[in-house]
């Protein structure tokens, strides 16, 4: 395996996780904004007030965007079995 070659597949790799994870962890960062900010502006200072939302929606959110992980996952894995067995 050349060097270029082994770039290109740590690169892949790279957006793949960030095409892969992104859409959750923009929801949690967009989640935990929005009730920071509520609990900066009513002075509500409840941990469990940022954590079970935050936790809901992330999980509502992952239930939609499985099928989406799972598709580019599976294209992403695909190519690495097919790039190992090119090796051999």
């Amino acid at each position: 395996m050349e060097f270029g070659s082994g770039i290109a597949q740590l690169q892949l790799a790279y957006w793949t996780i960030l095409w892969t994870a992104g859409p959750i962890l923009v929801v949690a960062l967009g989640v935990g904004l929005v009730i920071g900010v509520i609990q900066a502006a009513t002075s509500i200072s409840e941990n469990t007030l940022s954590f079970v939302p935050k936790l809901v929606i992330v999980m509502v959110t992952m239930g939609l965007t499985s099928g989406y992980m799972m598709v580019t996952m599976t294209d992403y894995f695909g190519f690495v079995f097919e790039t190992i067995r090119a090796i051999r």
